[in-house]
């Protein structure tokens, strides 16, 4: 039988495909939204800063704070200024990151961020999304805010990541090969959460092959498609989120995984937090998890400087509302469309006591000085 092609042959690609929409090349928004001189002084300056933390060369205490999801960036903004203002106040004790996540994993269906649905109503307007995460990112800068924030998409990054201070892999993320690889190639200290079973190995072995030199398939600034090579991120480290097995919060958890990190040659000092299964994704919860994080930082004990930082999920408004793309309805400003968050006042209140917290493991390490 002859098998060669003809002109009647089926085709067998893209078969349940049902649109391709063209992008911006990376380097083009980055020149329609650019980035100024004095802004990314800022940037490599607050990177370093978060990596003197996560080192224990800086004392303070790492706080990443704000809405589990940025949906409306003018709510986000009204957020951003009333935290800068908290940053300034305890800079002496905190170095606080806003938290300006805009790509949302999910478990099966639903709203995946600004980025991907920035007029949630399910037209993935993706390029218009890039221009509304990039402008957030520069406005929160100019409000002296360094910025954290989840890497989901591995092409997004091209996009926006010049802006971003501090980075998170997801636990559902962190076992992807795919993502290990983008890691060992972005410019700002990263965390890998725990397993979603609450299990350490798979962000153990993350840190490690992401602190490693990589080679992958990637886009370049062009847009085109390339061979990324990349010279491994030395600044990766854990975030404890609990799991189904429950939460790992407490100082045993934190000396175990510690110790862990150590026997593998990693940095040993995690970052916690306070939500996800550590707090059942309780905005209630996640308050009095804060405090007793507070407490294990400020006892003074040598468990007390194995907690470099603390996550914390926060917006104007407290709780979580409902929302469908299918059918989207009037929304409450302020508040949160995925993850239920903290109110502004109880956060306020919390970046005081951890302050305090920072503050008074500091005198401890004096006097045993």
């Amino acid at each position: 039988m002859n098998l060669t092609t003809t002109q009647h042959s089926k085709s067998t690609s893209d078969l349940r495909v049902s649109e391709f929409r063209p992008l911006p090349a990376p380097a083009d928004l980055r020149a329609e939204l650019p980035l100024s001189d004095e802004l990314a002084a800022a940037v490599s300056s607050s990177r370093d800063e978060i990596r003197a933390v996560l080192d224990g060369v800086d004392d303070r205490l790492l706080v990443i704070v704000g809405p589990c999801s940025i949906h409306d960036p003018d709510a986000g903004l009204d957020y951003a200024r009333r935290l800068a203002e908290a940053a300034r106040e305890h800079r002496q004790d905190l170095l606080v990151v806003l938290r300006a996540y805009f790509e949302k994993p999910r478990t099966t269906v639903g709203w995946k961020g600004l980025i991907n649905d920035p007029h949630l109503d399910g037209s993935h307007d993706i390029a218009g999304g890039l221009h509304a995460a990039r402008r957030f990112l520069l406005a929160a800068g100019e409000l002296g805010l360094p910025t954290a924030t989840e890497f989901l998409e591995p092409i997004s990054p091209q996009y926006v990541a010049d802006l971003v201070s501090w980075g998170a892999i997801g636990a559902r993320t962190t076992e992807s090969q795919i993502h290990r690889q983008l890691v060992s190639g972005l410019s700002m200290p990263v965390g890998f959460k725990n397993g979603t079973d609450g299990s350490l190995q798979i962000a153990l072995d993350a840190c490690a092959a992401a602190s490693a030199p990589q080679s992958f398939l990637g886009i370049d600034g062009g847009g085109r498609a390339a061979m990324v090579g990349t010279a491994g991120n030395p600044d990766t480290h854990l975030i404890l989120r609990g799991g189904s097995s429950g939460p790992n919060y407490d100082a045993g958890h934190v000396a175990a995984a510690s110790a862990s990190l150590a026997a593998k040659g990693l940095n040993p000092r995690v970052i916690v937090d306070a939500s996800h299964a550590n707090s059942g994704k309780d905005h209630r919860r996640q308050a009095q998890v804060a405090l007793e994080l507070a407490a294990q930082v400020e006892s003074g004990t040598t468990g007390a400087d194995l907690v470099a930082g603390i996550m914390l999920e926060s917006f104007l408004v407290g709780g979580a509302q409902a929302h469908d793309s299918a059918s989207p309805g009037p929304l409450t400003y302020g508040q949160s469309i995925t993850d239920a968050c903290m109110d502004w006042d109880t956060s306020a209140g919390i970046l005081a006591v951890l302050a305090g917290a920072a503050r008074r493991r500091r005198s401890v390490r004096g006097a045993a000085a």
